[in-house]
């Protein structure tokens, strides 16, 4: 195998702006999603017994969504070897390493799957549920946010080429070709 490009984003972008982007995002997508879902519920009353559960949902949404890009690889019978990590001796955040590499679709399906998991259910779950659903769009905003870095994964995993496997690590990942004799 060759490497084709190796990505490390916290490198390339640096930890803090990442961090102020994704906030950004976060923020922004509550806004464009507060809007038009308020006015469809015609300012109904928000339930405020929904605040705690909002409050853990939001600080186990690192490993929700960790969660997330793991469960892919478990419906498709690959290999994971799955490390618990306690950040802050409080909130548990979830890595994963795969035997073999990945190819090209399996990744994009990998680093997509939260978006598909917690975002699009949490959107149709603000239309549903009237008395939560600032709650809701809270957290799916929030989720967006988080989803940031995965974006900048599956824009660099499209520019590769069609038959490349993409090995994942602790400082982002390669991209790799097999070696043409």
């Amino acid at each position: 195998m060759n490497c084709w490009k190796s990505i490390n984003l916290v490198k390339e972008f640096g930890y803090y702006r990442l961090l102020f982007i994704s906030f950004l995002i976060g923020l922004f997508a509550f806004i464009l999603l507060y809007v038009p879902v308020s006015i469809s519920h015609h300012a109904s009353h928000v339930k405020e017994s929904g605040f705690l559960v909002f409050i853990v949902a939001l600080l186990l949404l690192p490993a929700i969504h960790s969660l997330t890009h793991i469960f892919p690889l478990i419906i498709m019978n690959k290999q994971v070897k799955i490390v618990c990590k306690v950040k802050n001796r409080l909130l548990p955040v979830f890595s994963y390493y795969t035997k073999y590499l990945l190819t090209k679709r399996t990744s994009l399906f990998v680093a997509l799957a939260p978006t598909l998991f917690i975002t699009i259910p949490g959107i149709a779950a603000s239309c549903f549920y009237v008395d939560y659903y600032v709650y809701i769009l809270l957290f799916t905003a929030a989720h967006i946010g988080f989803s940031f870095l995965d974006i900048l994964y599956v824009a660099n995993i499209v520019k590769a080429p069609k038959r490349a496997y993409i090995e994942y690590g602790d400082n982002g990942f390669d991209i790799l070709l097999k070696a043409s004799h």
